[in-house]
């Protein structure tokens, strides 16, 4: 009789899968079998990448002689602290009795390669194979990807991009690691004072280690600016007599006597305190103190719900609301996936497809029974709000690659009581951002004054909120009550519209009929005249949150504008692979990590490791580089440009690369540029000790 074998990337995904199938039989070592069917499963990555010396034990010896190291065809070997469980799978794939082989591996790059390399390393041969691809862990999902699974030869290409990703990764990091640590190790060894020194460089570490170093040092030559603002109060009385004060700024308009002239800092203040004094003593000397009203406009703003999350966005936030680390937070998002909580979470996807939005109501009324959001879900299924979701924003199928965005599948409820005090805040967080897109958009009323005394003008925003629409479940003190500091859209309303003002001394109400009231050439008593002192600031630190924001929008900092629209939307690295990267860097002691801010700075080593790579192999600095690579692995996953295209540039690249570092003769230059960076470092080297 055949059977169907079901191999997933870890146990308790396999579990699922035996689960949805109803298949309740022999539990094996390493699989679960019925008459029918078998489900196993890998342990993560079972198969790697050999080392050099499994080619040529020449290799083992570190030496420039062996460099570069280009291999005609790659060698894989099995991990060993998981052979077991592949000779269980290996087994089981080669079985006479299975005919068809189900891949549910993870539904991406990675998952078709841990899958492939399992294939490749059994020998699988005169099997059919059927990929299922799906998009969160509900039965309901489960049996859609199996009945809906498609030959694993559609996949082809795919795999084709994530063996290159993986032989660019080893061919880099072999040949750039040996290069740079022959050249420059023993100089960075004698500098530090340490034995040895082993530089590690990749095609995205690399790049991001860059980043930080250079914002670093934009930080450290970054000269304050003092300037000095004029700020004046204005008492408007309401249609009852009570006085309401209103602020305004003063800018030097023209008519002003200060326009046009060196003293000003941009329009709106003085480079020194003793003009905005002047500006003062002048606007103070007749009587009466009084202003006039020379325009009010009146506009209303509307705010839309953001759109949905993706890994990226869901990292940022987690990082800034609960000051976890990136890869913390695709654990605890990946852990709500396998309760069937959320959906597939390494997308970078931020809409859903038209598919989804149809059956969208299934997944906000399975929310009723969580208690946070039964009032929001309520509300909208009886306002039946869902309707009409396919023709807005948040549906476009253009913008999916794998996977849609990060969701809640309305299931998995039951495993509420089972969660950890920040994955129930994580799943939270995700489940306001989805609900938010069934409600109508938050509504602000803007006023903008512009007052006039002595030909010198003032100017004033106001804005208020006046129908919350969405924020009701966005809210930034709603969310506080759980745990929710704040969202990522809200920070960027407060940054955006700083020059709105809106005095917690003052009720909403009567600062809208107030403003409402006034009218063109009504005359405002000046009740006070103040210097506001103020400096530029330095651009901010990365955290670890808006790194991977930075990582996945690389493509911004690239100033040729061809290039910069060619590579738009890759980025570096990917969503699934970023955290670790980041992880990585921190390990190795490049970059250090704040745990209570997840503020991100370079190490002394780590701007040494950066000198020595700008004098070297300058490019694995550039996000230019990275991203364009990314670039070229996706459009081998699309089949645009075939693996030996892509190949044969990437060895051209290394190969060249490298020899042109073992030419170079400038290790001993290095010393001038470490020197430059230590003095930002409080700890001695122990050969200043």
């Amino acid at each position: 009789m055949s059977k169907s074998l079901y191999i997933a990337e870890k146990p308790s995904v396999a579990q699922q899968f035996a689960d949805a199938l109803k298949i309740r039989g022999r539990r094996g070592d390493g699989y679960i079998e019925s008459e029918s069917a078998i489900v196993t499963w890998c342990v993560g990555h079972l198969v790697t990448m050999s080392y050099p010396d499994a080619y040529d034990m020449k290799y083992k010896r570190w030496s420039l002689q062996t460099l570069p190291f280009l291999p005609r065809e790659f060698k894989y070997e099995v991990i060993p602290g998981v052979a077991k469980q592949f000779a269980v799978v290996k087994g089981l794939l080669n079985r006479p009795e299975v005919d068809t082989i189900y891949v549910c591996t993870d539904s991406g790059r990675e998952g078709e390669y841990i899958y492939r390399l399992v294939a490749q390393m059994a020998g699988v041969k005169g099997k059919r194979q059927k990929r299922v691809w799906i998009d969160s862990q509900t039965e309901e999902e489960i049996l859609r990807g199996i009945k809906e699974a498609k030959d694993e030869s559609e996949y082809d290409n795919l795999s084709a991009s994530a063996y290159l990703r993986a032989k660019e990764d080893y061919l880099m990091g072999i040949n750039f690691s040996r290069v740079l640590t022959l050249r420059y190790g023993p100089a960075m060894s004698n500098y530090l004072g340490t034995k040895f020194t082993v530089l590690s460089v990749g095609r995205v570490m690399t790049c991001v280690l860059g980043m930080v170093v250079r914002r670093e040092r934009e930080i450290r030559s970054f000269v304050k600016t003092p300037f000095y603002r004029v700020i004046g109060t204005f008492d408007a009385a309401d249609k009852d007599g009570r006085i309401i004060p209103l602020e305004a700024e003063w800018k030097a308009a023209e008519g002003s006597r200060y326009f046009g002239t060196p003293y000003l800092y941009k329009d709106n203040g003085f480079k020194e305190r003793e003009r905005a004094e002047e500006l003062i003593a002048f606007l103070r000397e007749e009587e009466p103190l009084t202003a006039r009203v020379i325009s009010k406009e009146k506009k209303k703003e509307t705010k839309n719900p953001p759109l949905l999350y993706n890994l990226a966005e869901l990292q940022n936030d987690c990082s800034k609301m609960f000051k976890i680390s990136p890869d913390e937070a695709l654990k605890v998002v990946q852990e709500l996936y396998e309760k069937k909580m959320v959906t597939y979470p390494r997308t970078d996807a931020r809409v859903l497809s038209a598919a989804v939005a149809k059956e969208i109501h299934k997944n906000i009324s399975g929310l009723s029974g969580y208690v946070p959001m039964s009032l929001f879900v309520q509300e909208i299924m009886q306002t039946s709000a869902y309707q009409g979701l396919s023709k807005t924003r948040y549906v476009n199928d253009k913008q999916i690659t794998d996977h849609y965005a990060i969701i809640p599948t309305g299931q998995g409820l039951g495993n509420l009581k089972t969660l950890t005090s920040l994955q129930e805040k994580v799943f939270q967080v995700i489940c306001r951002r989805f609900l938010s897109i069934f409600y109508p958009p938050a509504i602000y009323q803007k006023y903008s004054l512009e007052l006039e005394r002595k030909k010198e003008h003032f100017f004033a925003g106001f804005k208020v909120l006046s129908e919350p629409g969405y924020l009701k479940i966005a809210d930034v003190n709603l969310a506080k009550k759980t745990g929710v500091e704040e969202t990522f859209e809200d920070a960027k309303e407060g940054d955006s519209d700083q020059n709105h003002t809106e005095s917690p001394k003052v009720d909403r109400a009567e600062l809208l009929q107030v403003l409402a009231d006034l009218k063109k050439n009504d005359i405002l008593t000046v009740a006070d005249l103040r210097v506001k002192e103020g400096e530029t600031s330095p651009p901010k630190r990365y955290t670890s949150g808006s790194m991977i924001l930075a990582m996945e929008n690389a493509g911004q900092l690239i100033e040729d504008e061809e290039l910069r629209a060619q590579i738009k939307g890759s980025g570096i690295g990917t969503s699934a692979t970023r955290a670790e990267i980041l992880k990585k860097l921190v390990s190795i002691q490049y970059l250090s990590l704040n745990g209570k801010t997840q503020v991100i700075t370079p190490s002394l080593l780590g701007e040494m490791v950066y000198d020595v790579v700008d004098h070297s192999i300058r490019q694995l600095l550039n996000p230019e580089l990275t991203a364009s690579w990314e670039k070229g692995l996706t459009y081998v996953a699309e089949g645009s440009i075939t693996s030996d295209e892509y190949m044969e540039k990437l060895e051209r690249f290394v190969a060249g690369r490298t020899v042109n570092v073992i030419r170079l003769n400038n290790q001993y230059d290095m010393k001038g540029l470490f020197d430059t960076a230590a003095v930002f470092y409080k700890q001695k080297r122990r050969t200043d000790q």
